[in-house]
């Protein structure tokens, strides 16, 4: 690994830590150079500078030490803010490579990879599947597209490492994203199945117990992992906590989903309906809550709480 670039991490939320966190150590391993971090909040970082990762205090800093940047952030304006930051510096980014991990429109991305092009550098477009506790065991799925030569680049810092599979979408980083968004509609439609399923169950007497075994046993563990969001609270944490991936990040993806498909004439009734009731659940319980928070609607409209035993009991 000596002869690899310095590599670069900008983002640090629920997921960006878990990913940069199996980045760092395995540049340890390898006794390659210490990954180099920023992010807004700072105290986010302490766990990556405990490992030996090195704090940088902005993103254009950041860019001027390292030939790869990877980015994992909230939003479409966040990367674009960041892209517009680097491209207007001044500074060189010649055969720089960066790779953004965040769910952004494919639109978004077309932009930024032009603006780099136009400065020589590369942008591969490199998406995850999976939550917080499956960043930070690097068992993410990732869709990657860009240049070839960016793509295989990268992959050896993604595949056993940050991610269990890597899927190669090509040359095009917008495909990347638009995989990245069809796969949220099967991902969000999903967790409102298995809320109403839970629901059901609870409110029937059949117990949410059995449910969960049968969801896991018979539809997978990423379905059983989504029961066990519901029956352990996690879909409505304690207020001084970060929910595994937030409800209005979710609501966002599938806003970004029912926006394309609206356009390509396709309808996606299960996402909409999933969508209203996140906004719902977001409207009373705050921003303090898990994208699989619907559940809590479902309850409401089902004679229950909206909190369950194992979540906290209010607020905002």
């Amino acid at each position: 690994m000596a002869g690899v670039a310095q590599i670069g991490w900008y983002g640090l939320g629920s997921m960006g830590i878990g990913m940069a966190t199996n980045l760092q150590k395995h540049l340890v391993a390898t006794k390659a150079k210490d990954l180099v971090f920023s992010n807004r909040t700072r105290s986010r970082g302490a766990p990556l500078q405990e490992l030996g990762a090195v704090e940088e205090t902005s993103f254009s800093k950041l860019v001027s030490k390292c030939g790869i940047i990877f980015t994992m952030v909230a939003n479409d304006d966040v990367l674009n803010g960041l892209v517009s930051s680097v491209v207007a510096s001044g500074e060189s980014l010649k055969d720089k490579i960066f790779v953004d991990c965040s769910t952004v429109h494919p639109d978004t991305i077309g932009a930024a990879a032009a603006k780099l092009k136009e400065k020589n550098a590369a942008f591969v477009c490199a998406p995850v599947f999976g939550g917080a506790p499956v960043a930070a065991a690097g068992k993410l799925v990732f869709a990657i597209g860009g240049p070839q030569g960016a793509r295989e680049t990268v992959k050896p810092l993604i595949q056993d490492i940050m991610g269990r599979k890597v899927i190669d979408c090509g040359d095009d980083p917008q495909k990347s994203s638009l995989l990245k968004i069809a796969g949220n509609i099967v991902t969000v439609s999903l967790m409102e199945t298995v809320g109403e399923a839970q629901v059901f169950a609870e409110r029937t007497g059949l117990g949410t117990g059995p449910m969960e075994e049968l969801i896991t046993e018979a539809f997978g563990p990423t379905a059983g992992s989504y029961s066990q969001r519901l029956t352990t609270g996690i879909y409505a944490p304690p207020l001084n906590t970060r929910p595994g991936f937030g409800v209005s990040l979710s609501i966002k993806d599938a806003a970004h989903a029912l926006k394309m498909a609206k356009d390509a004439n396709v309808e996606l009734p299960a996402l909409e309906v999933a969508q209203n009731n996140m906004i719902a659940a977001r409207e009373y319980g705050g921003e303090c809550l898990d994208s699989s928070s619907m559940y809590g609607i479902l309850r409401q409209k089902a004679g229950l709480a909206f909190w369950n035993e194992k979540s906290r009991q209010g607020g905002k």
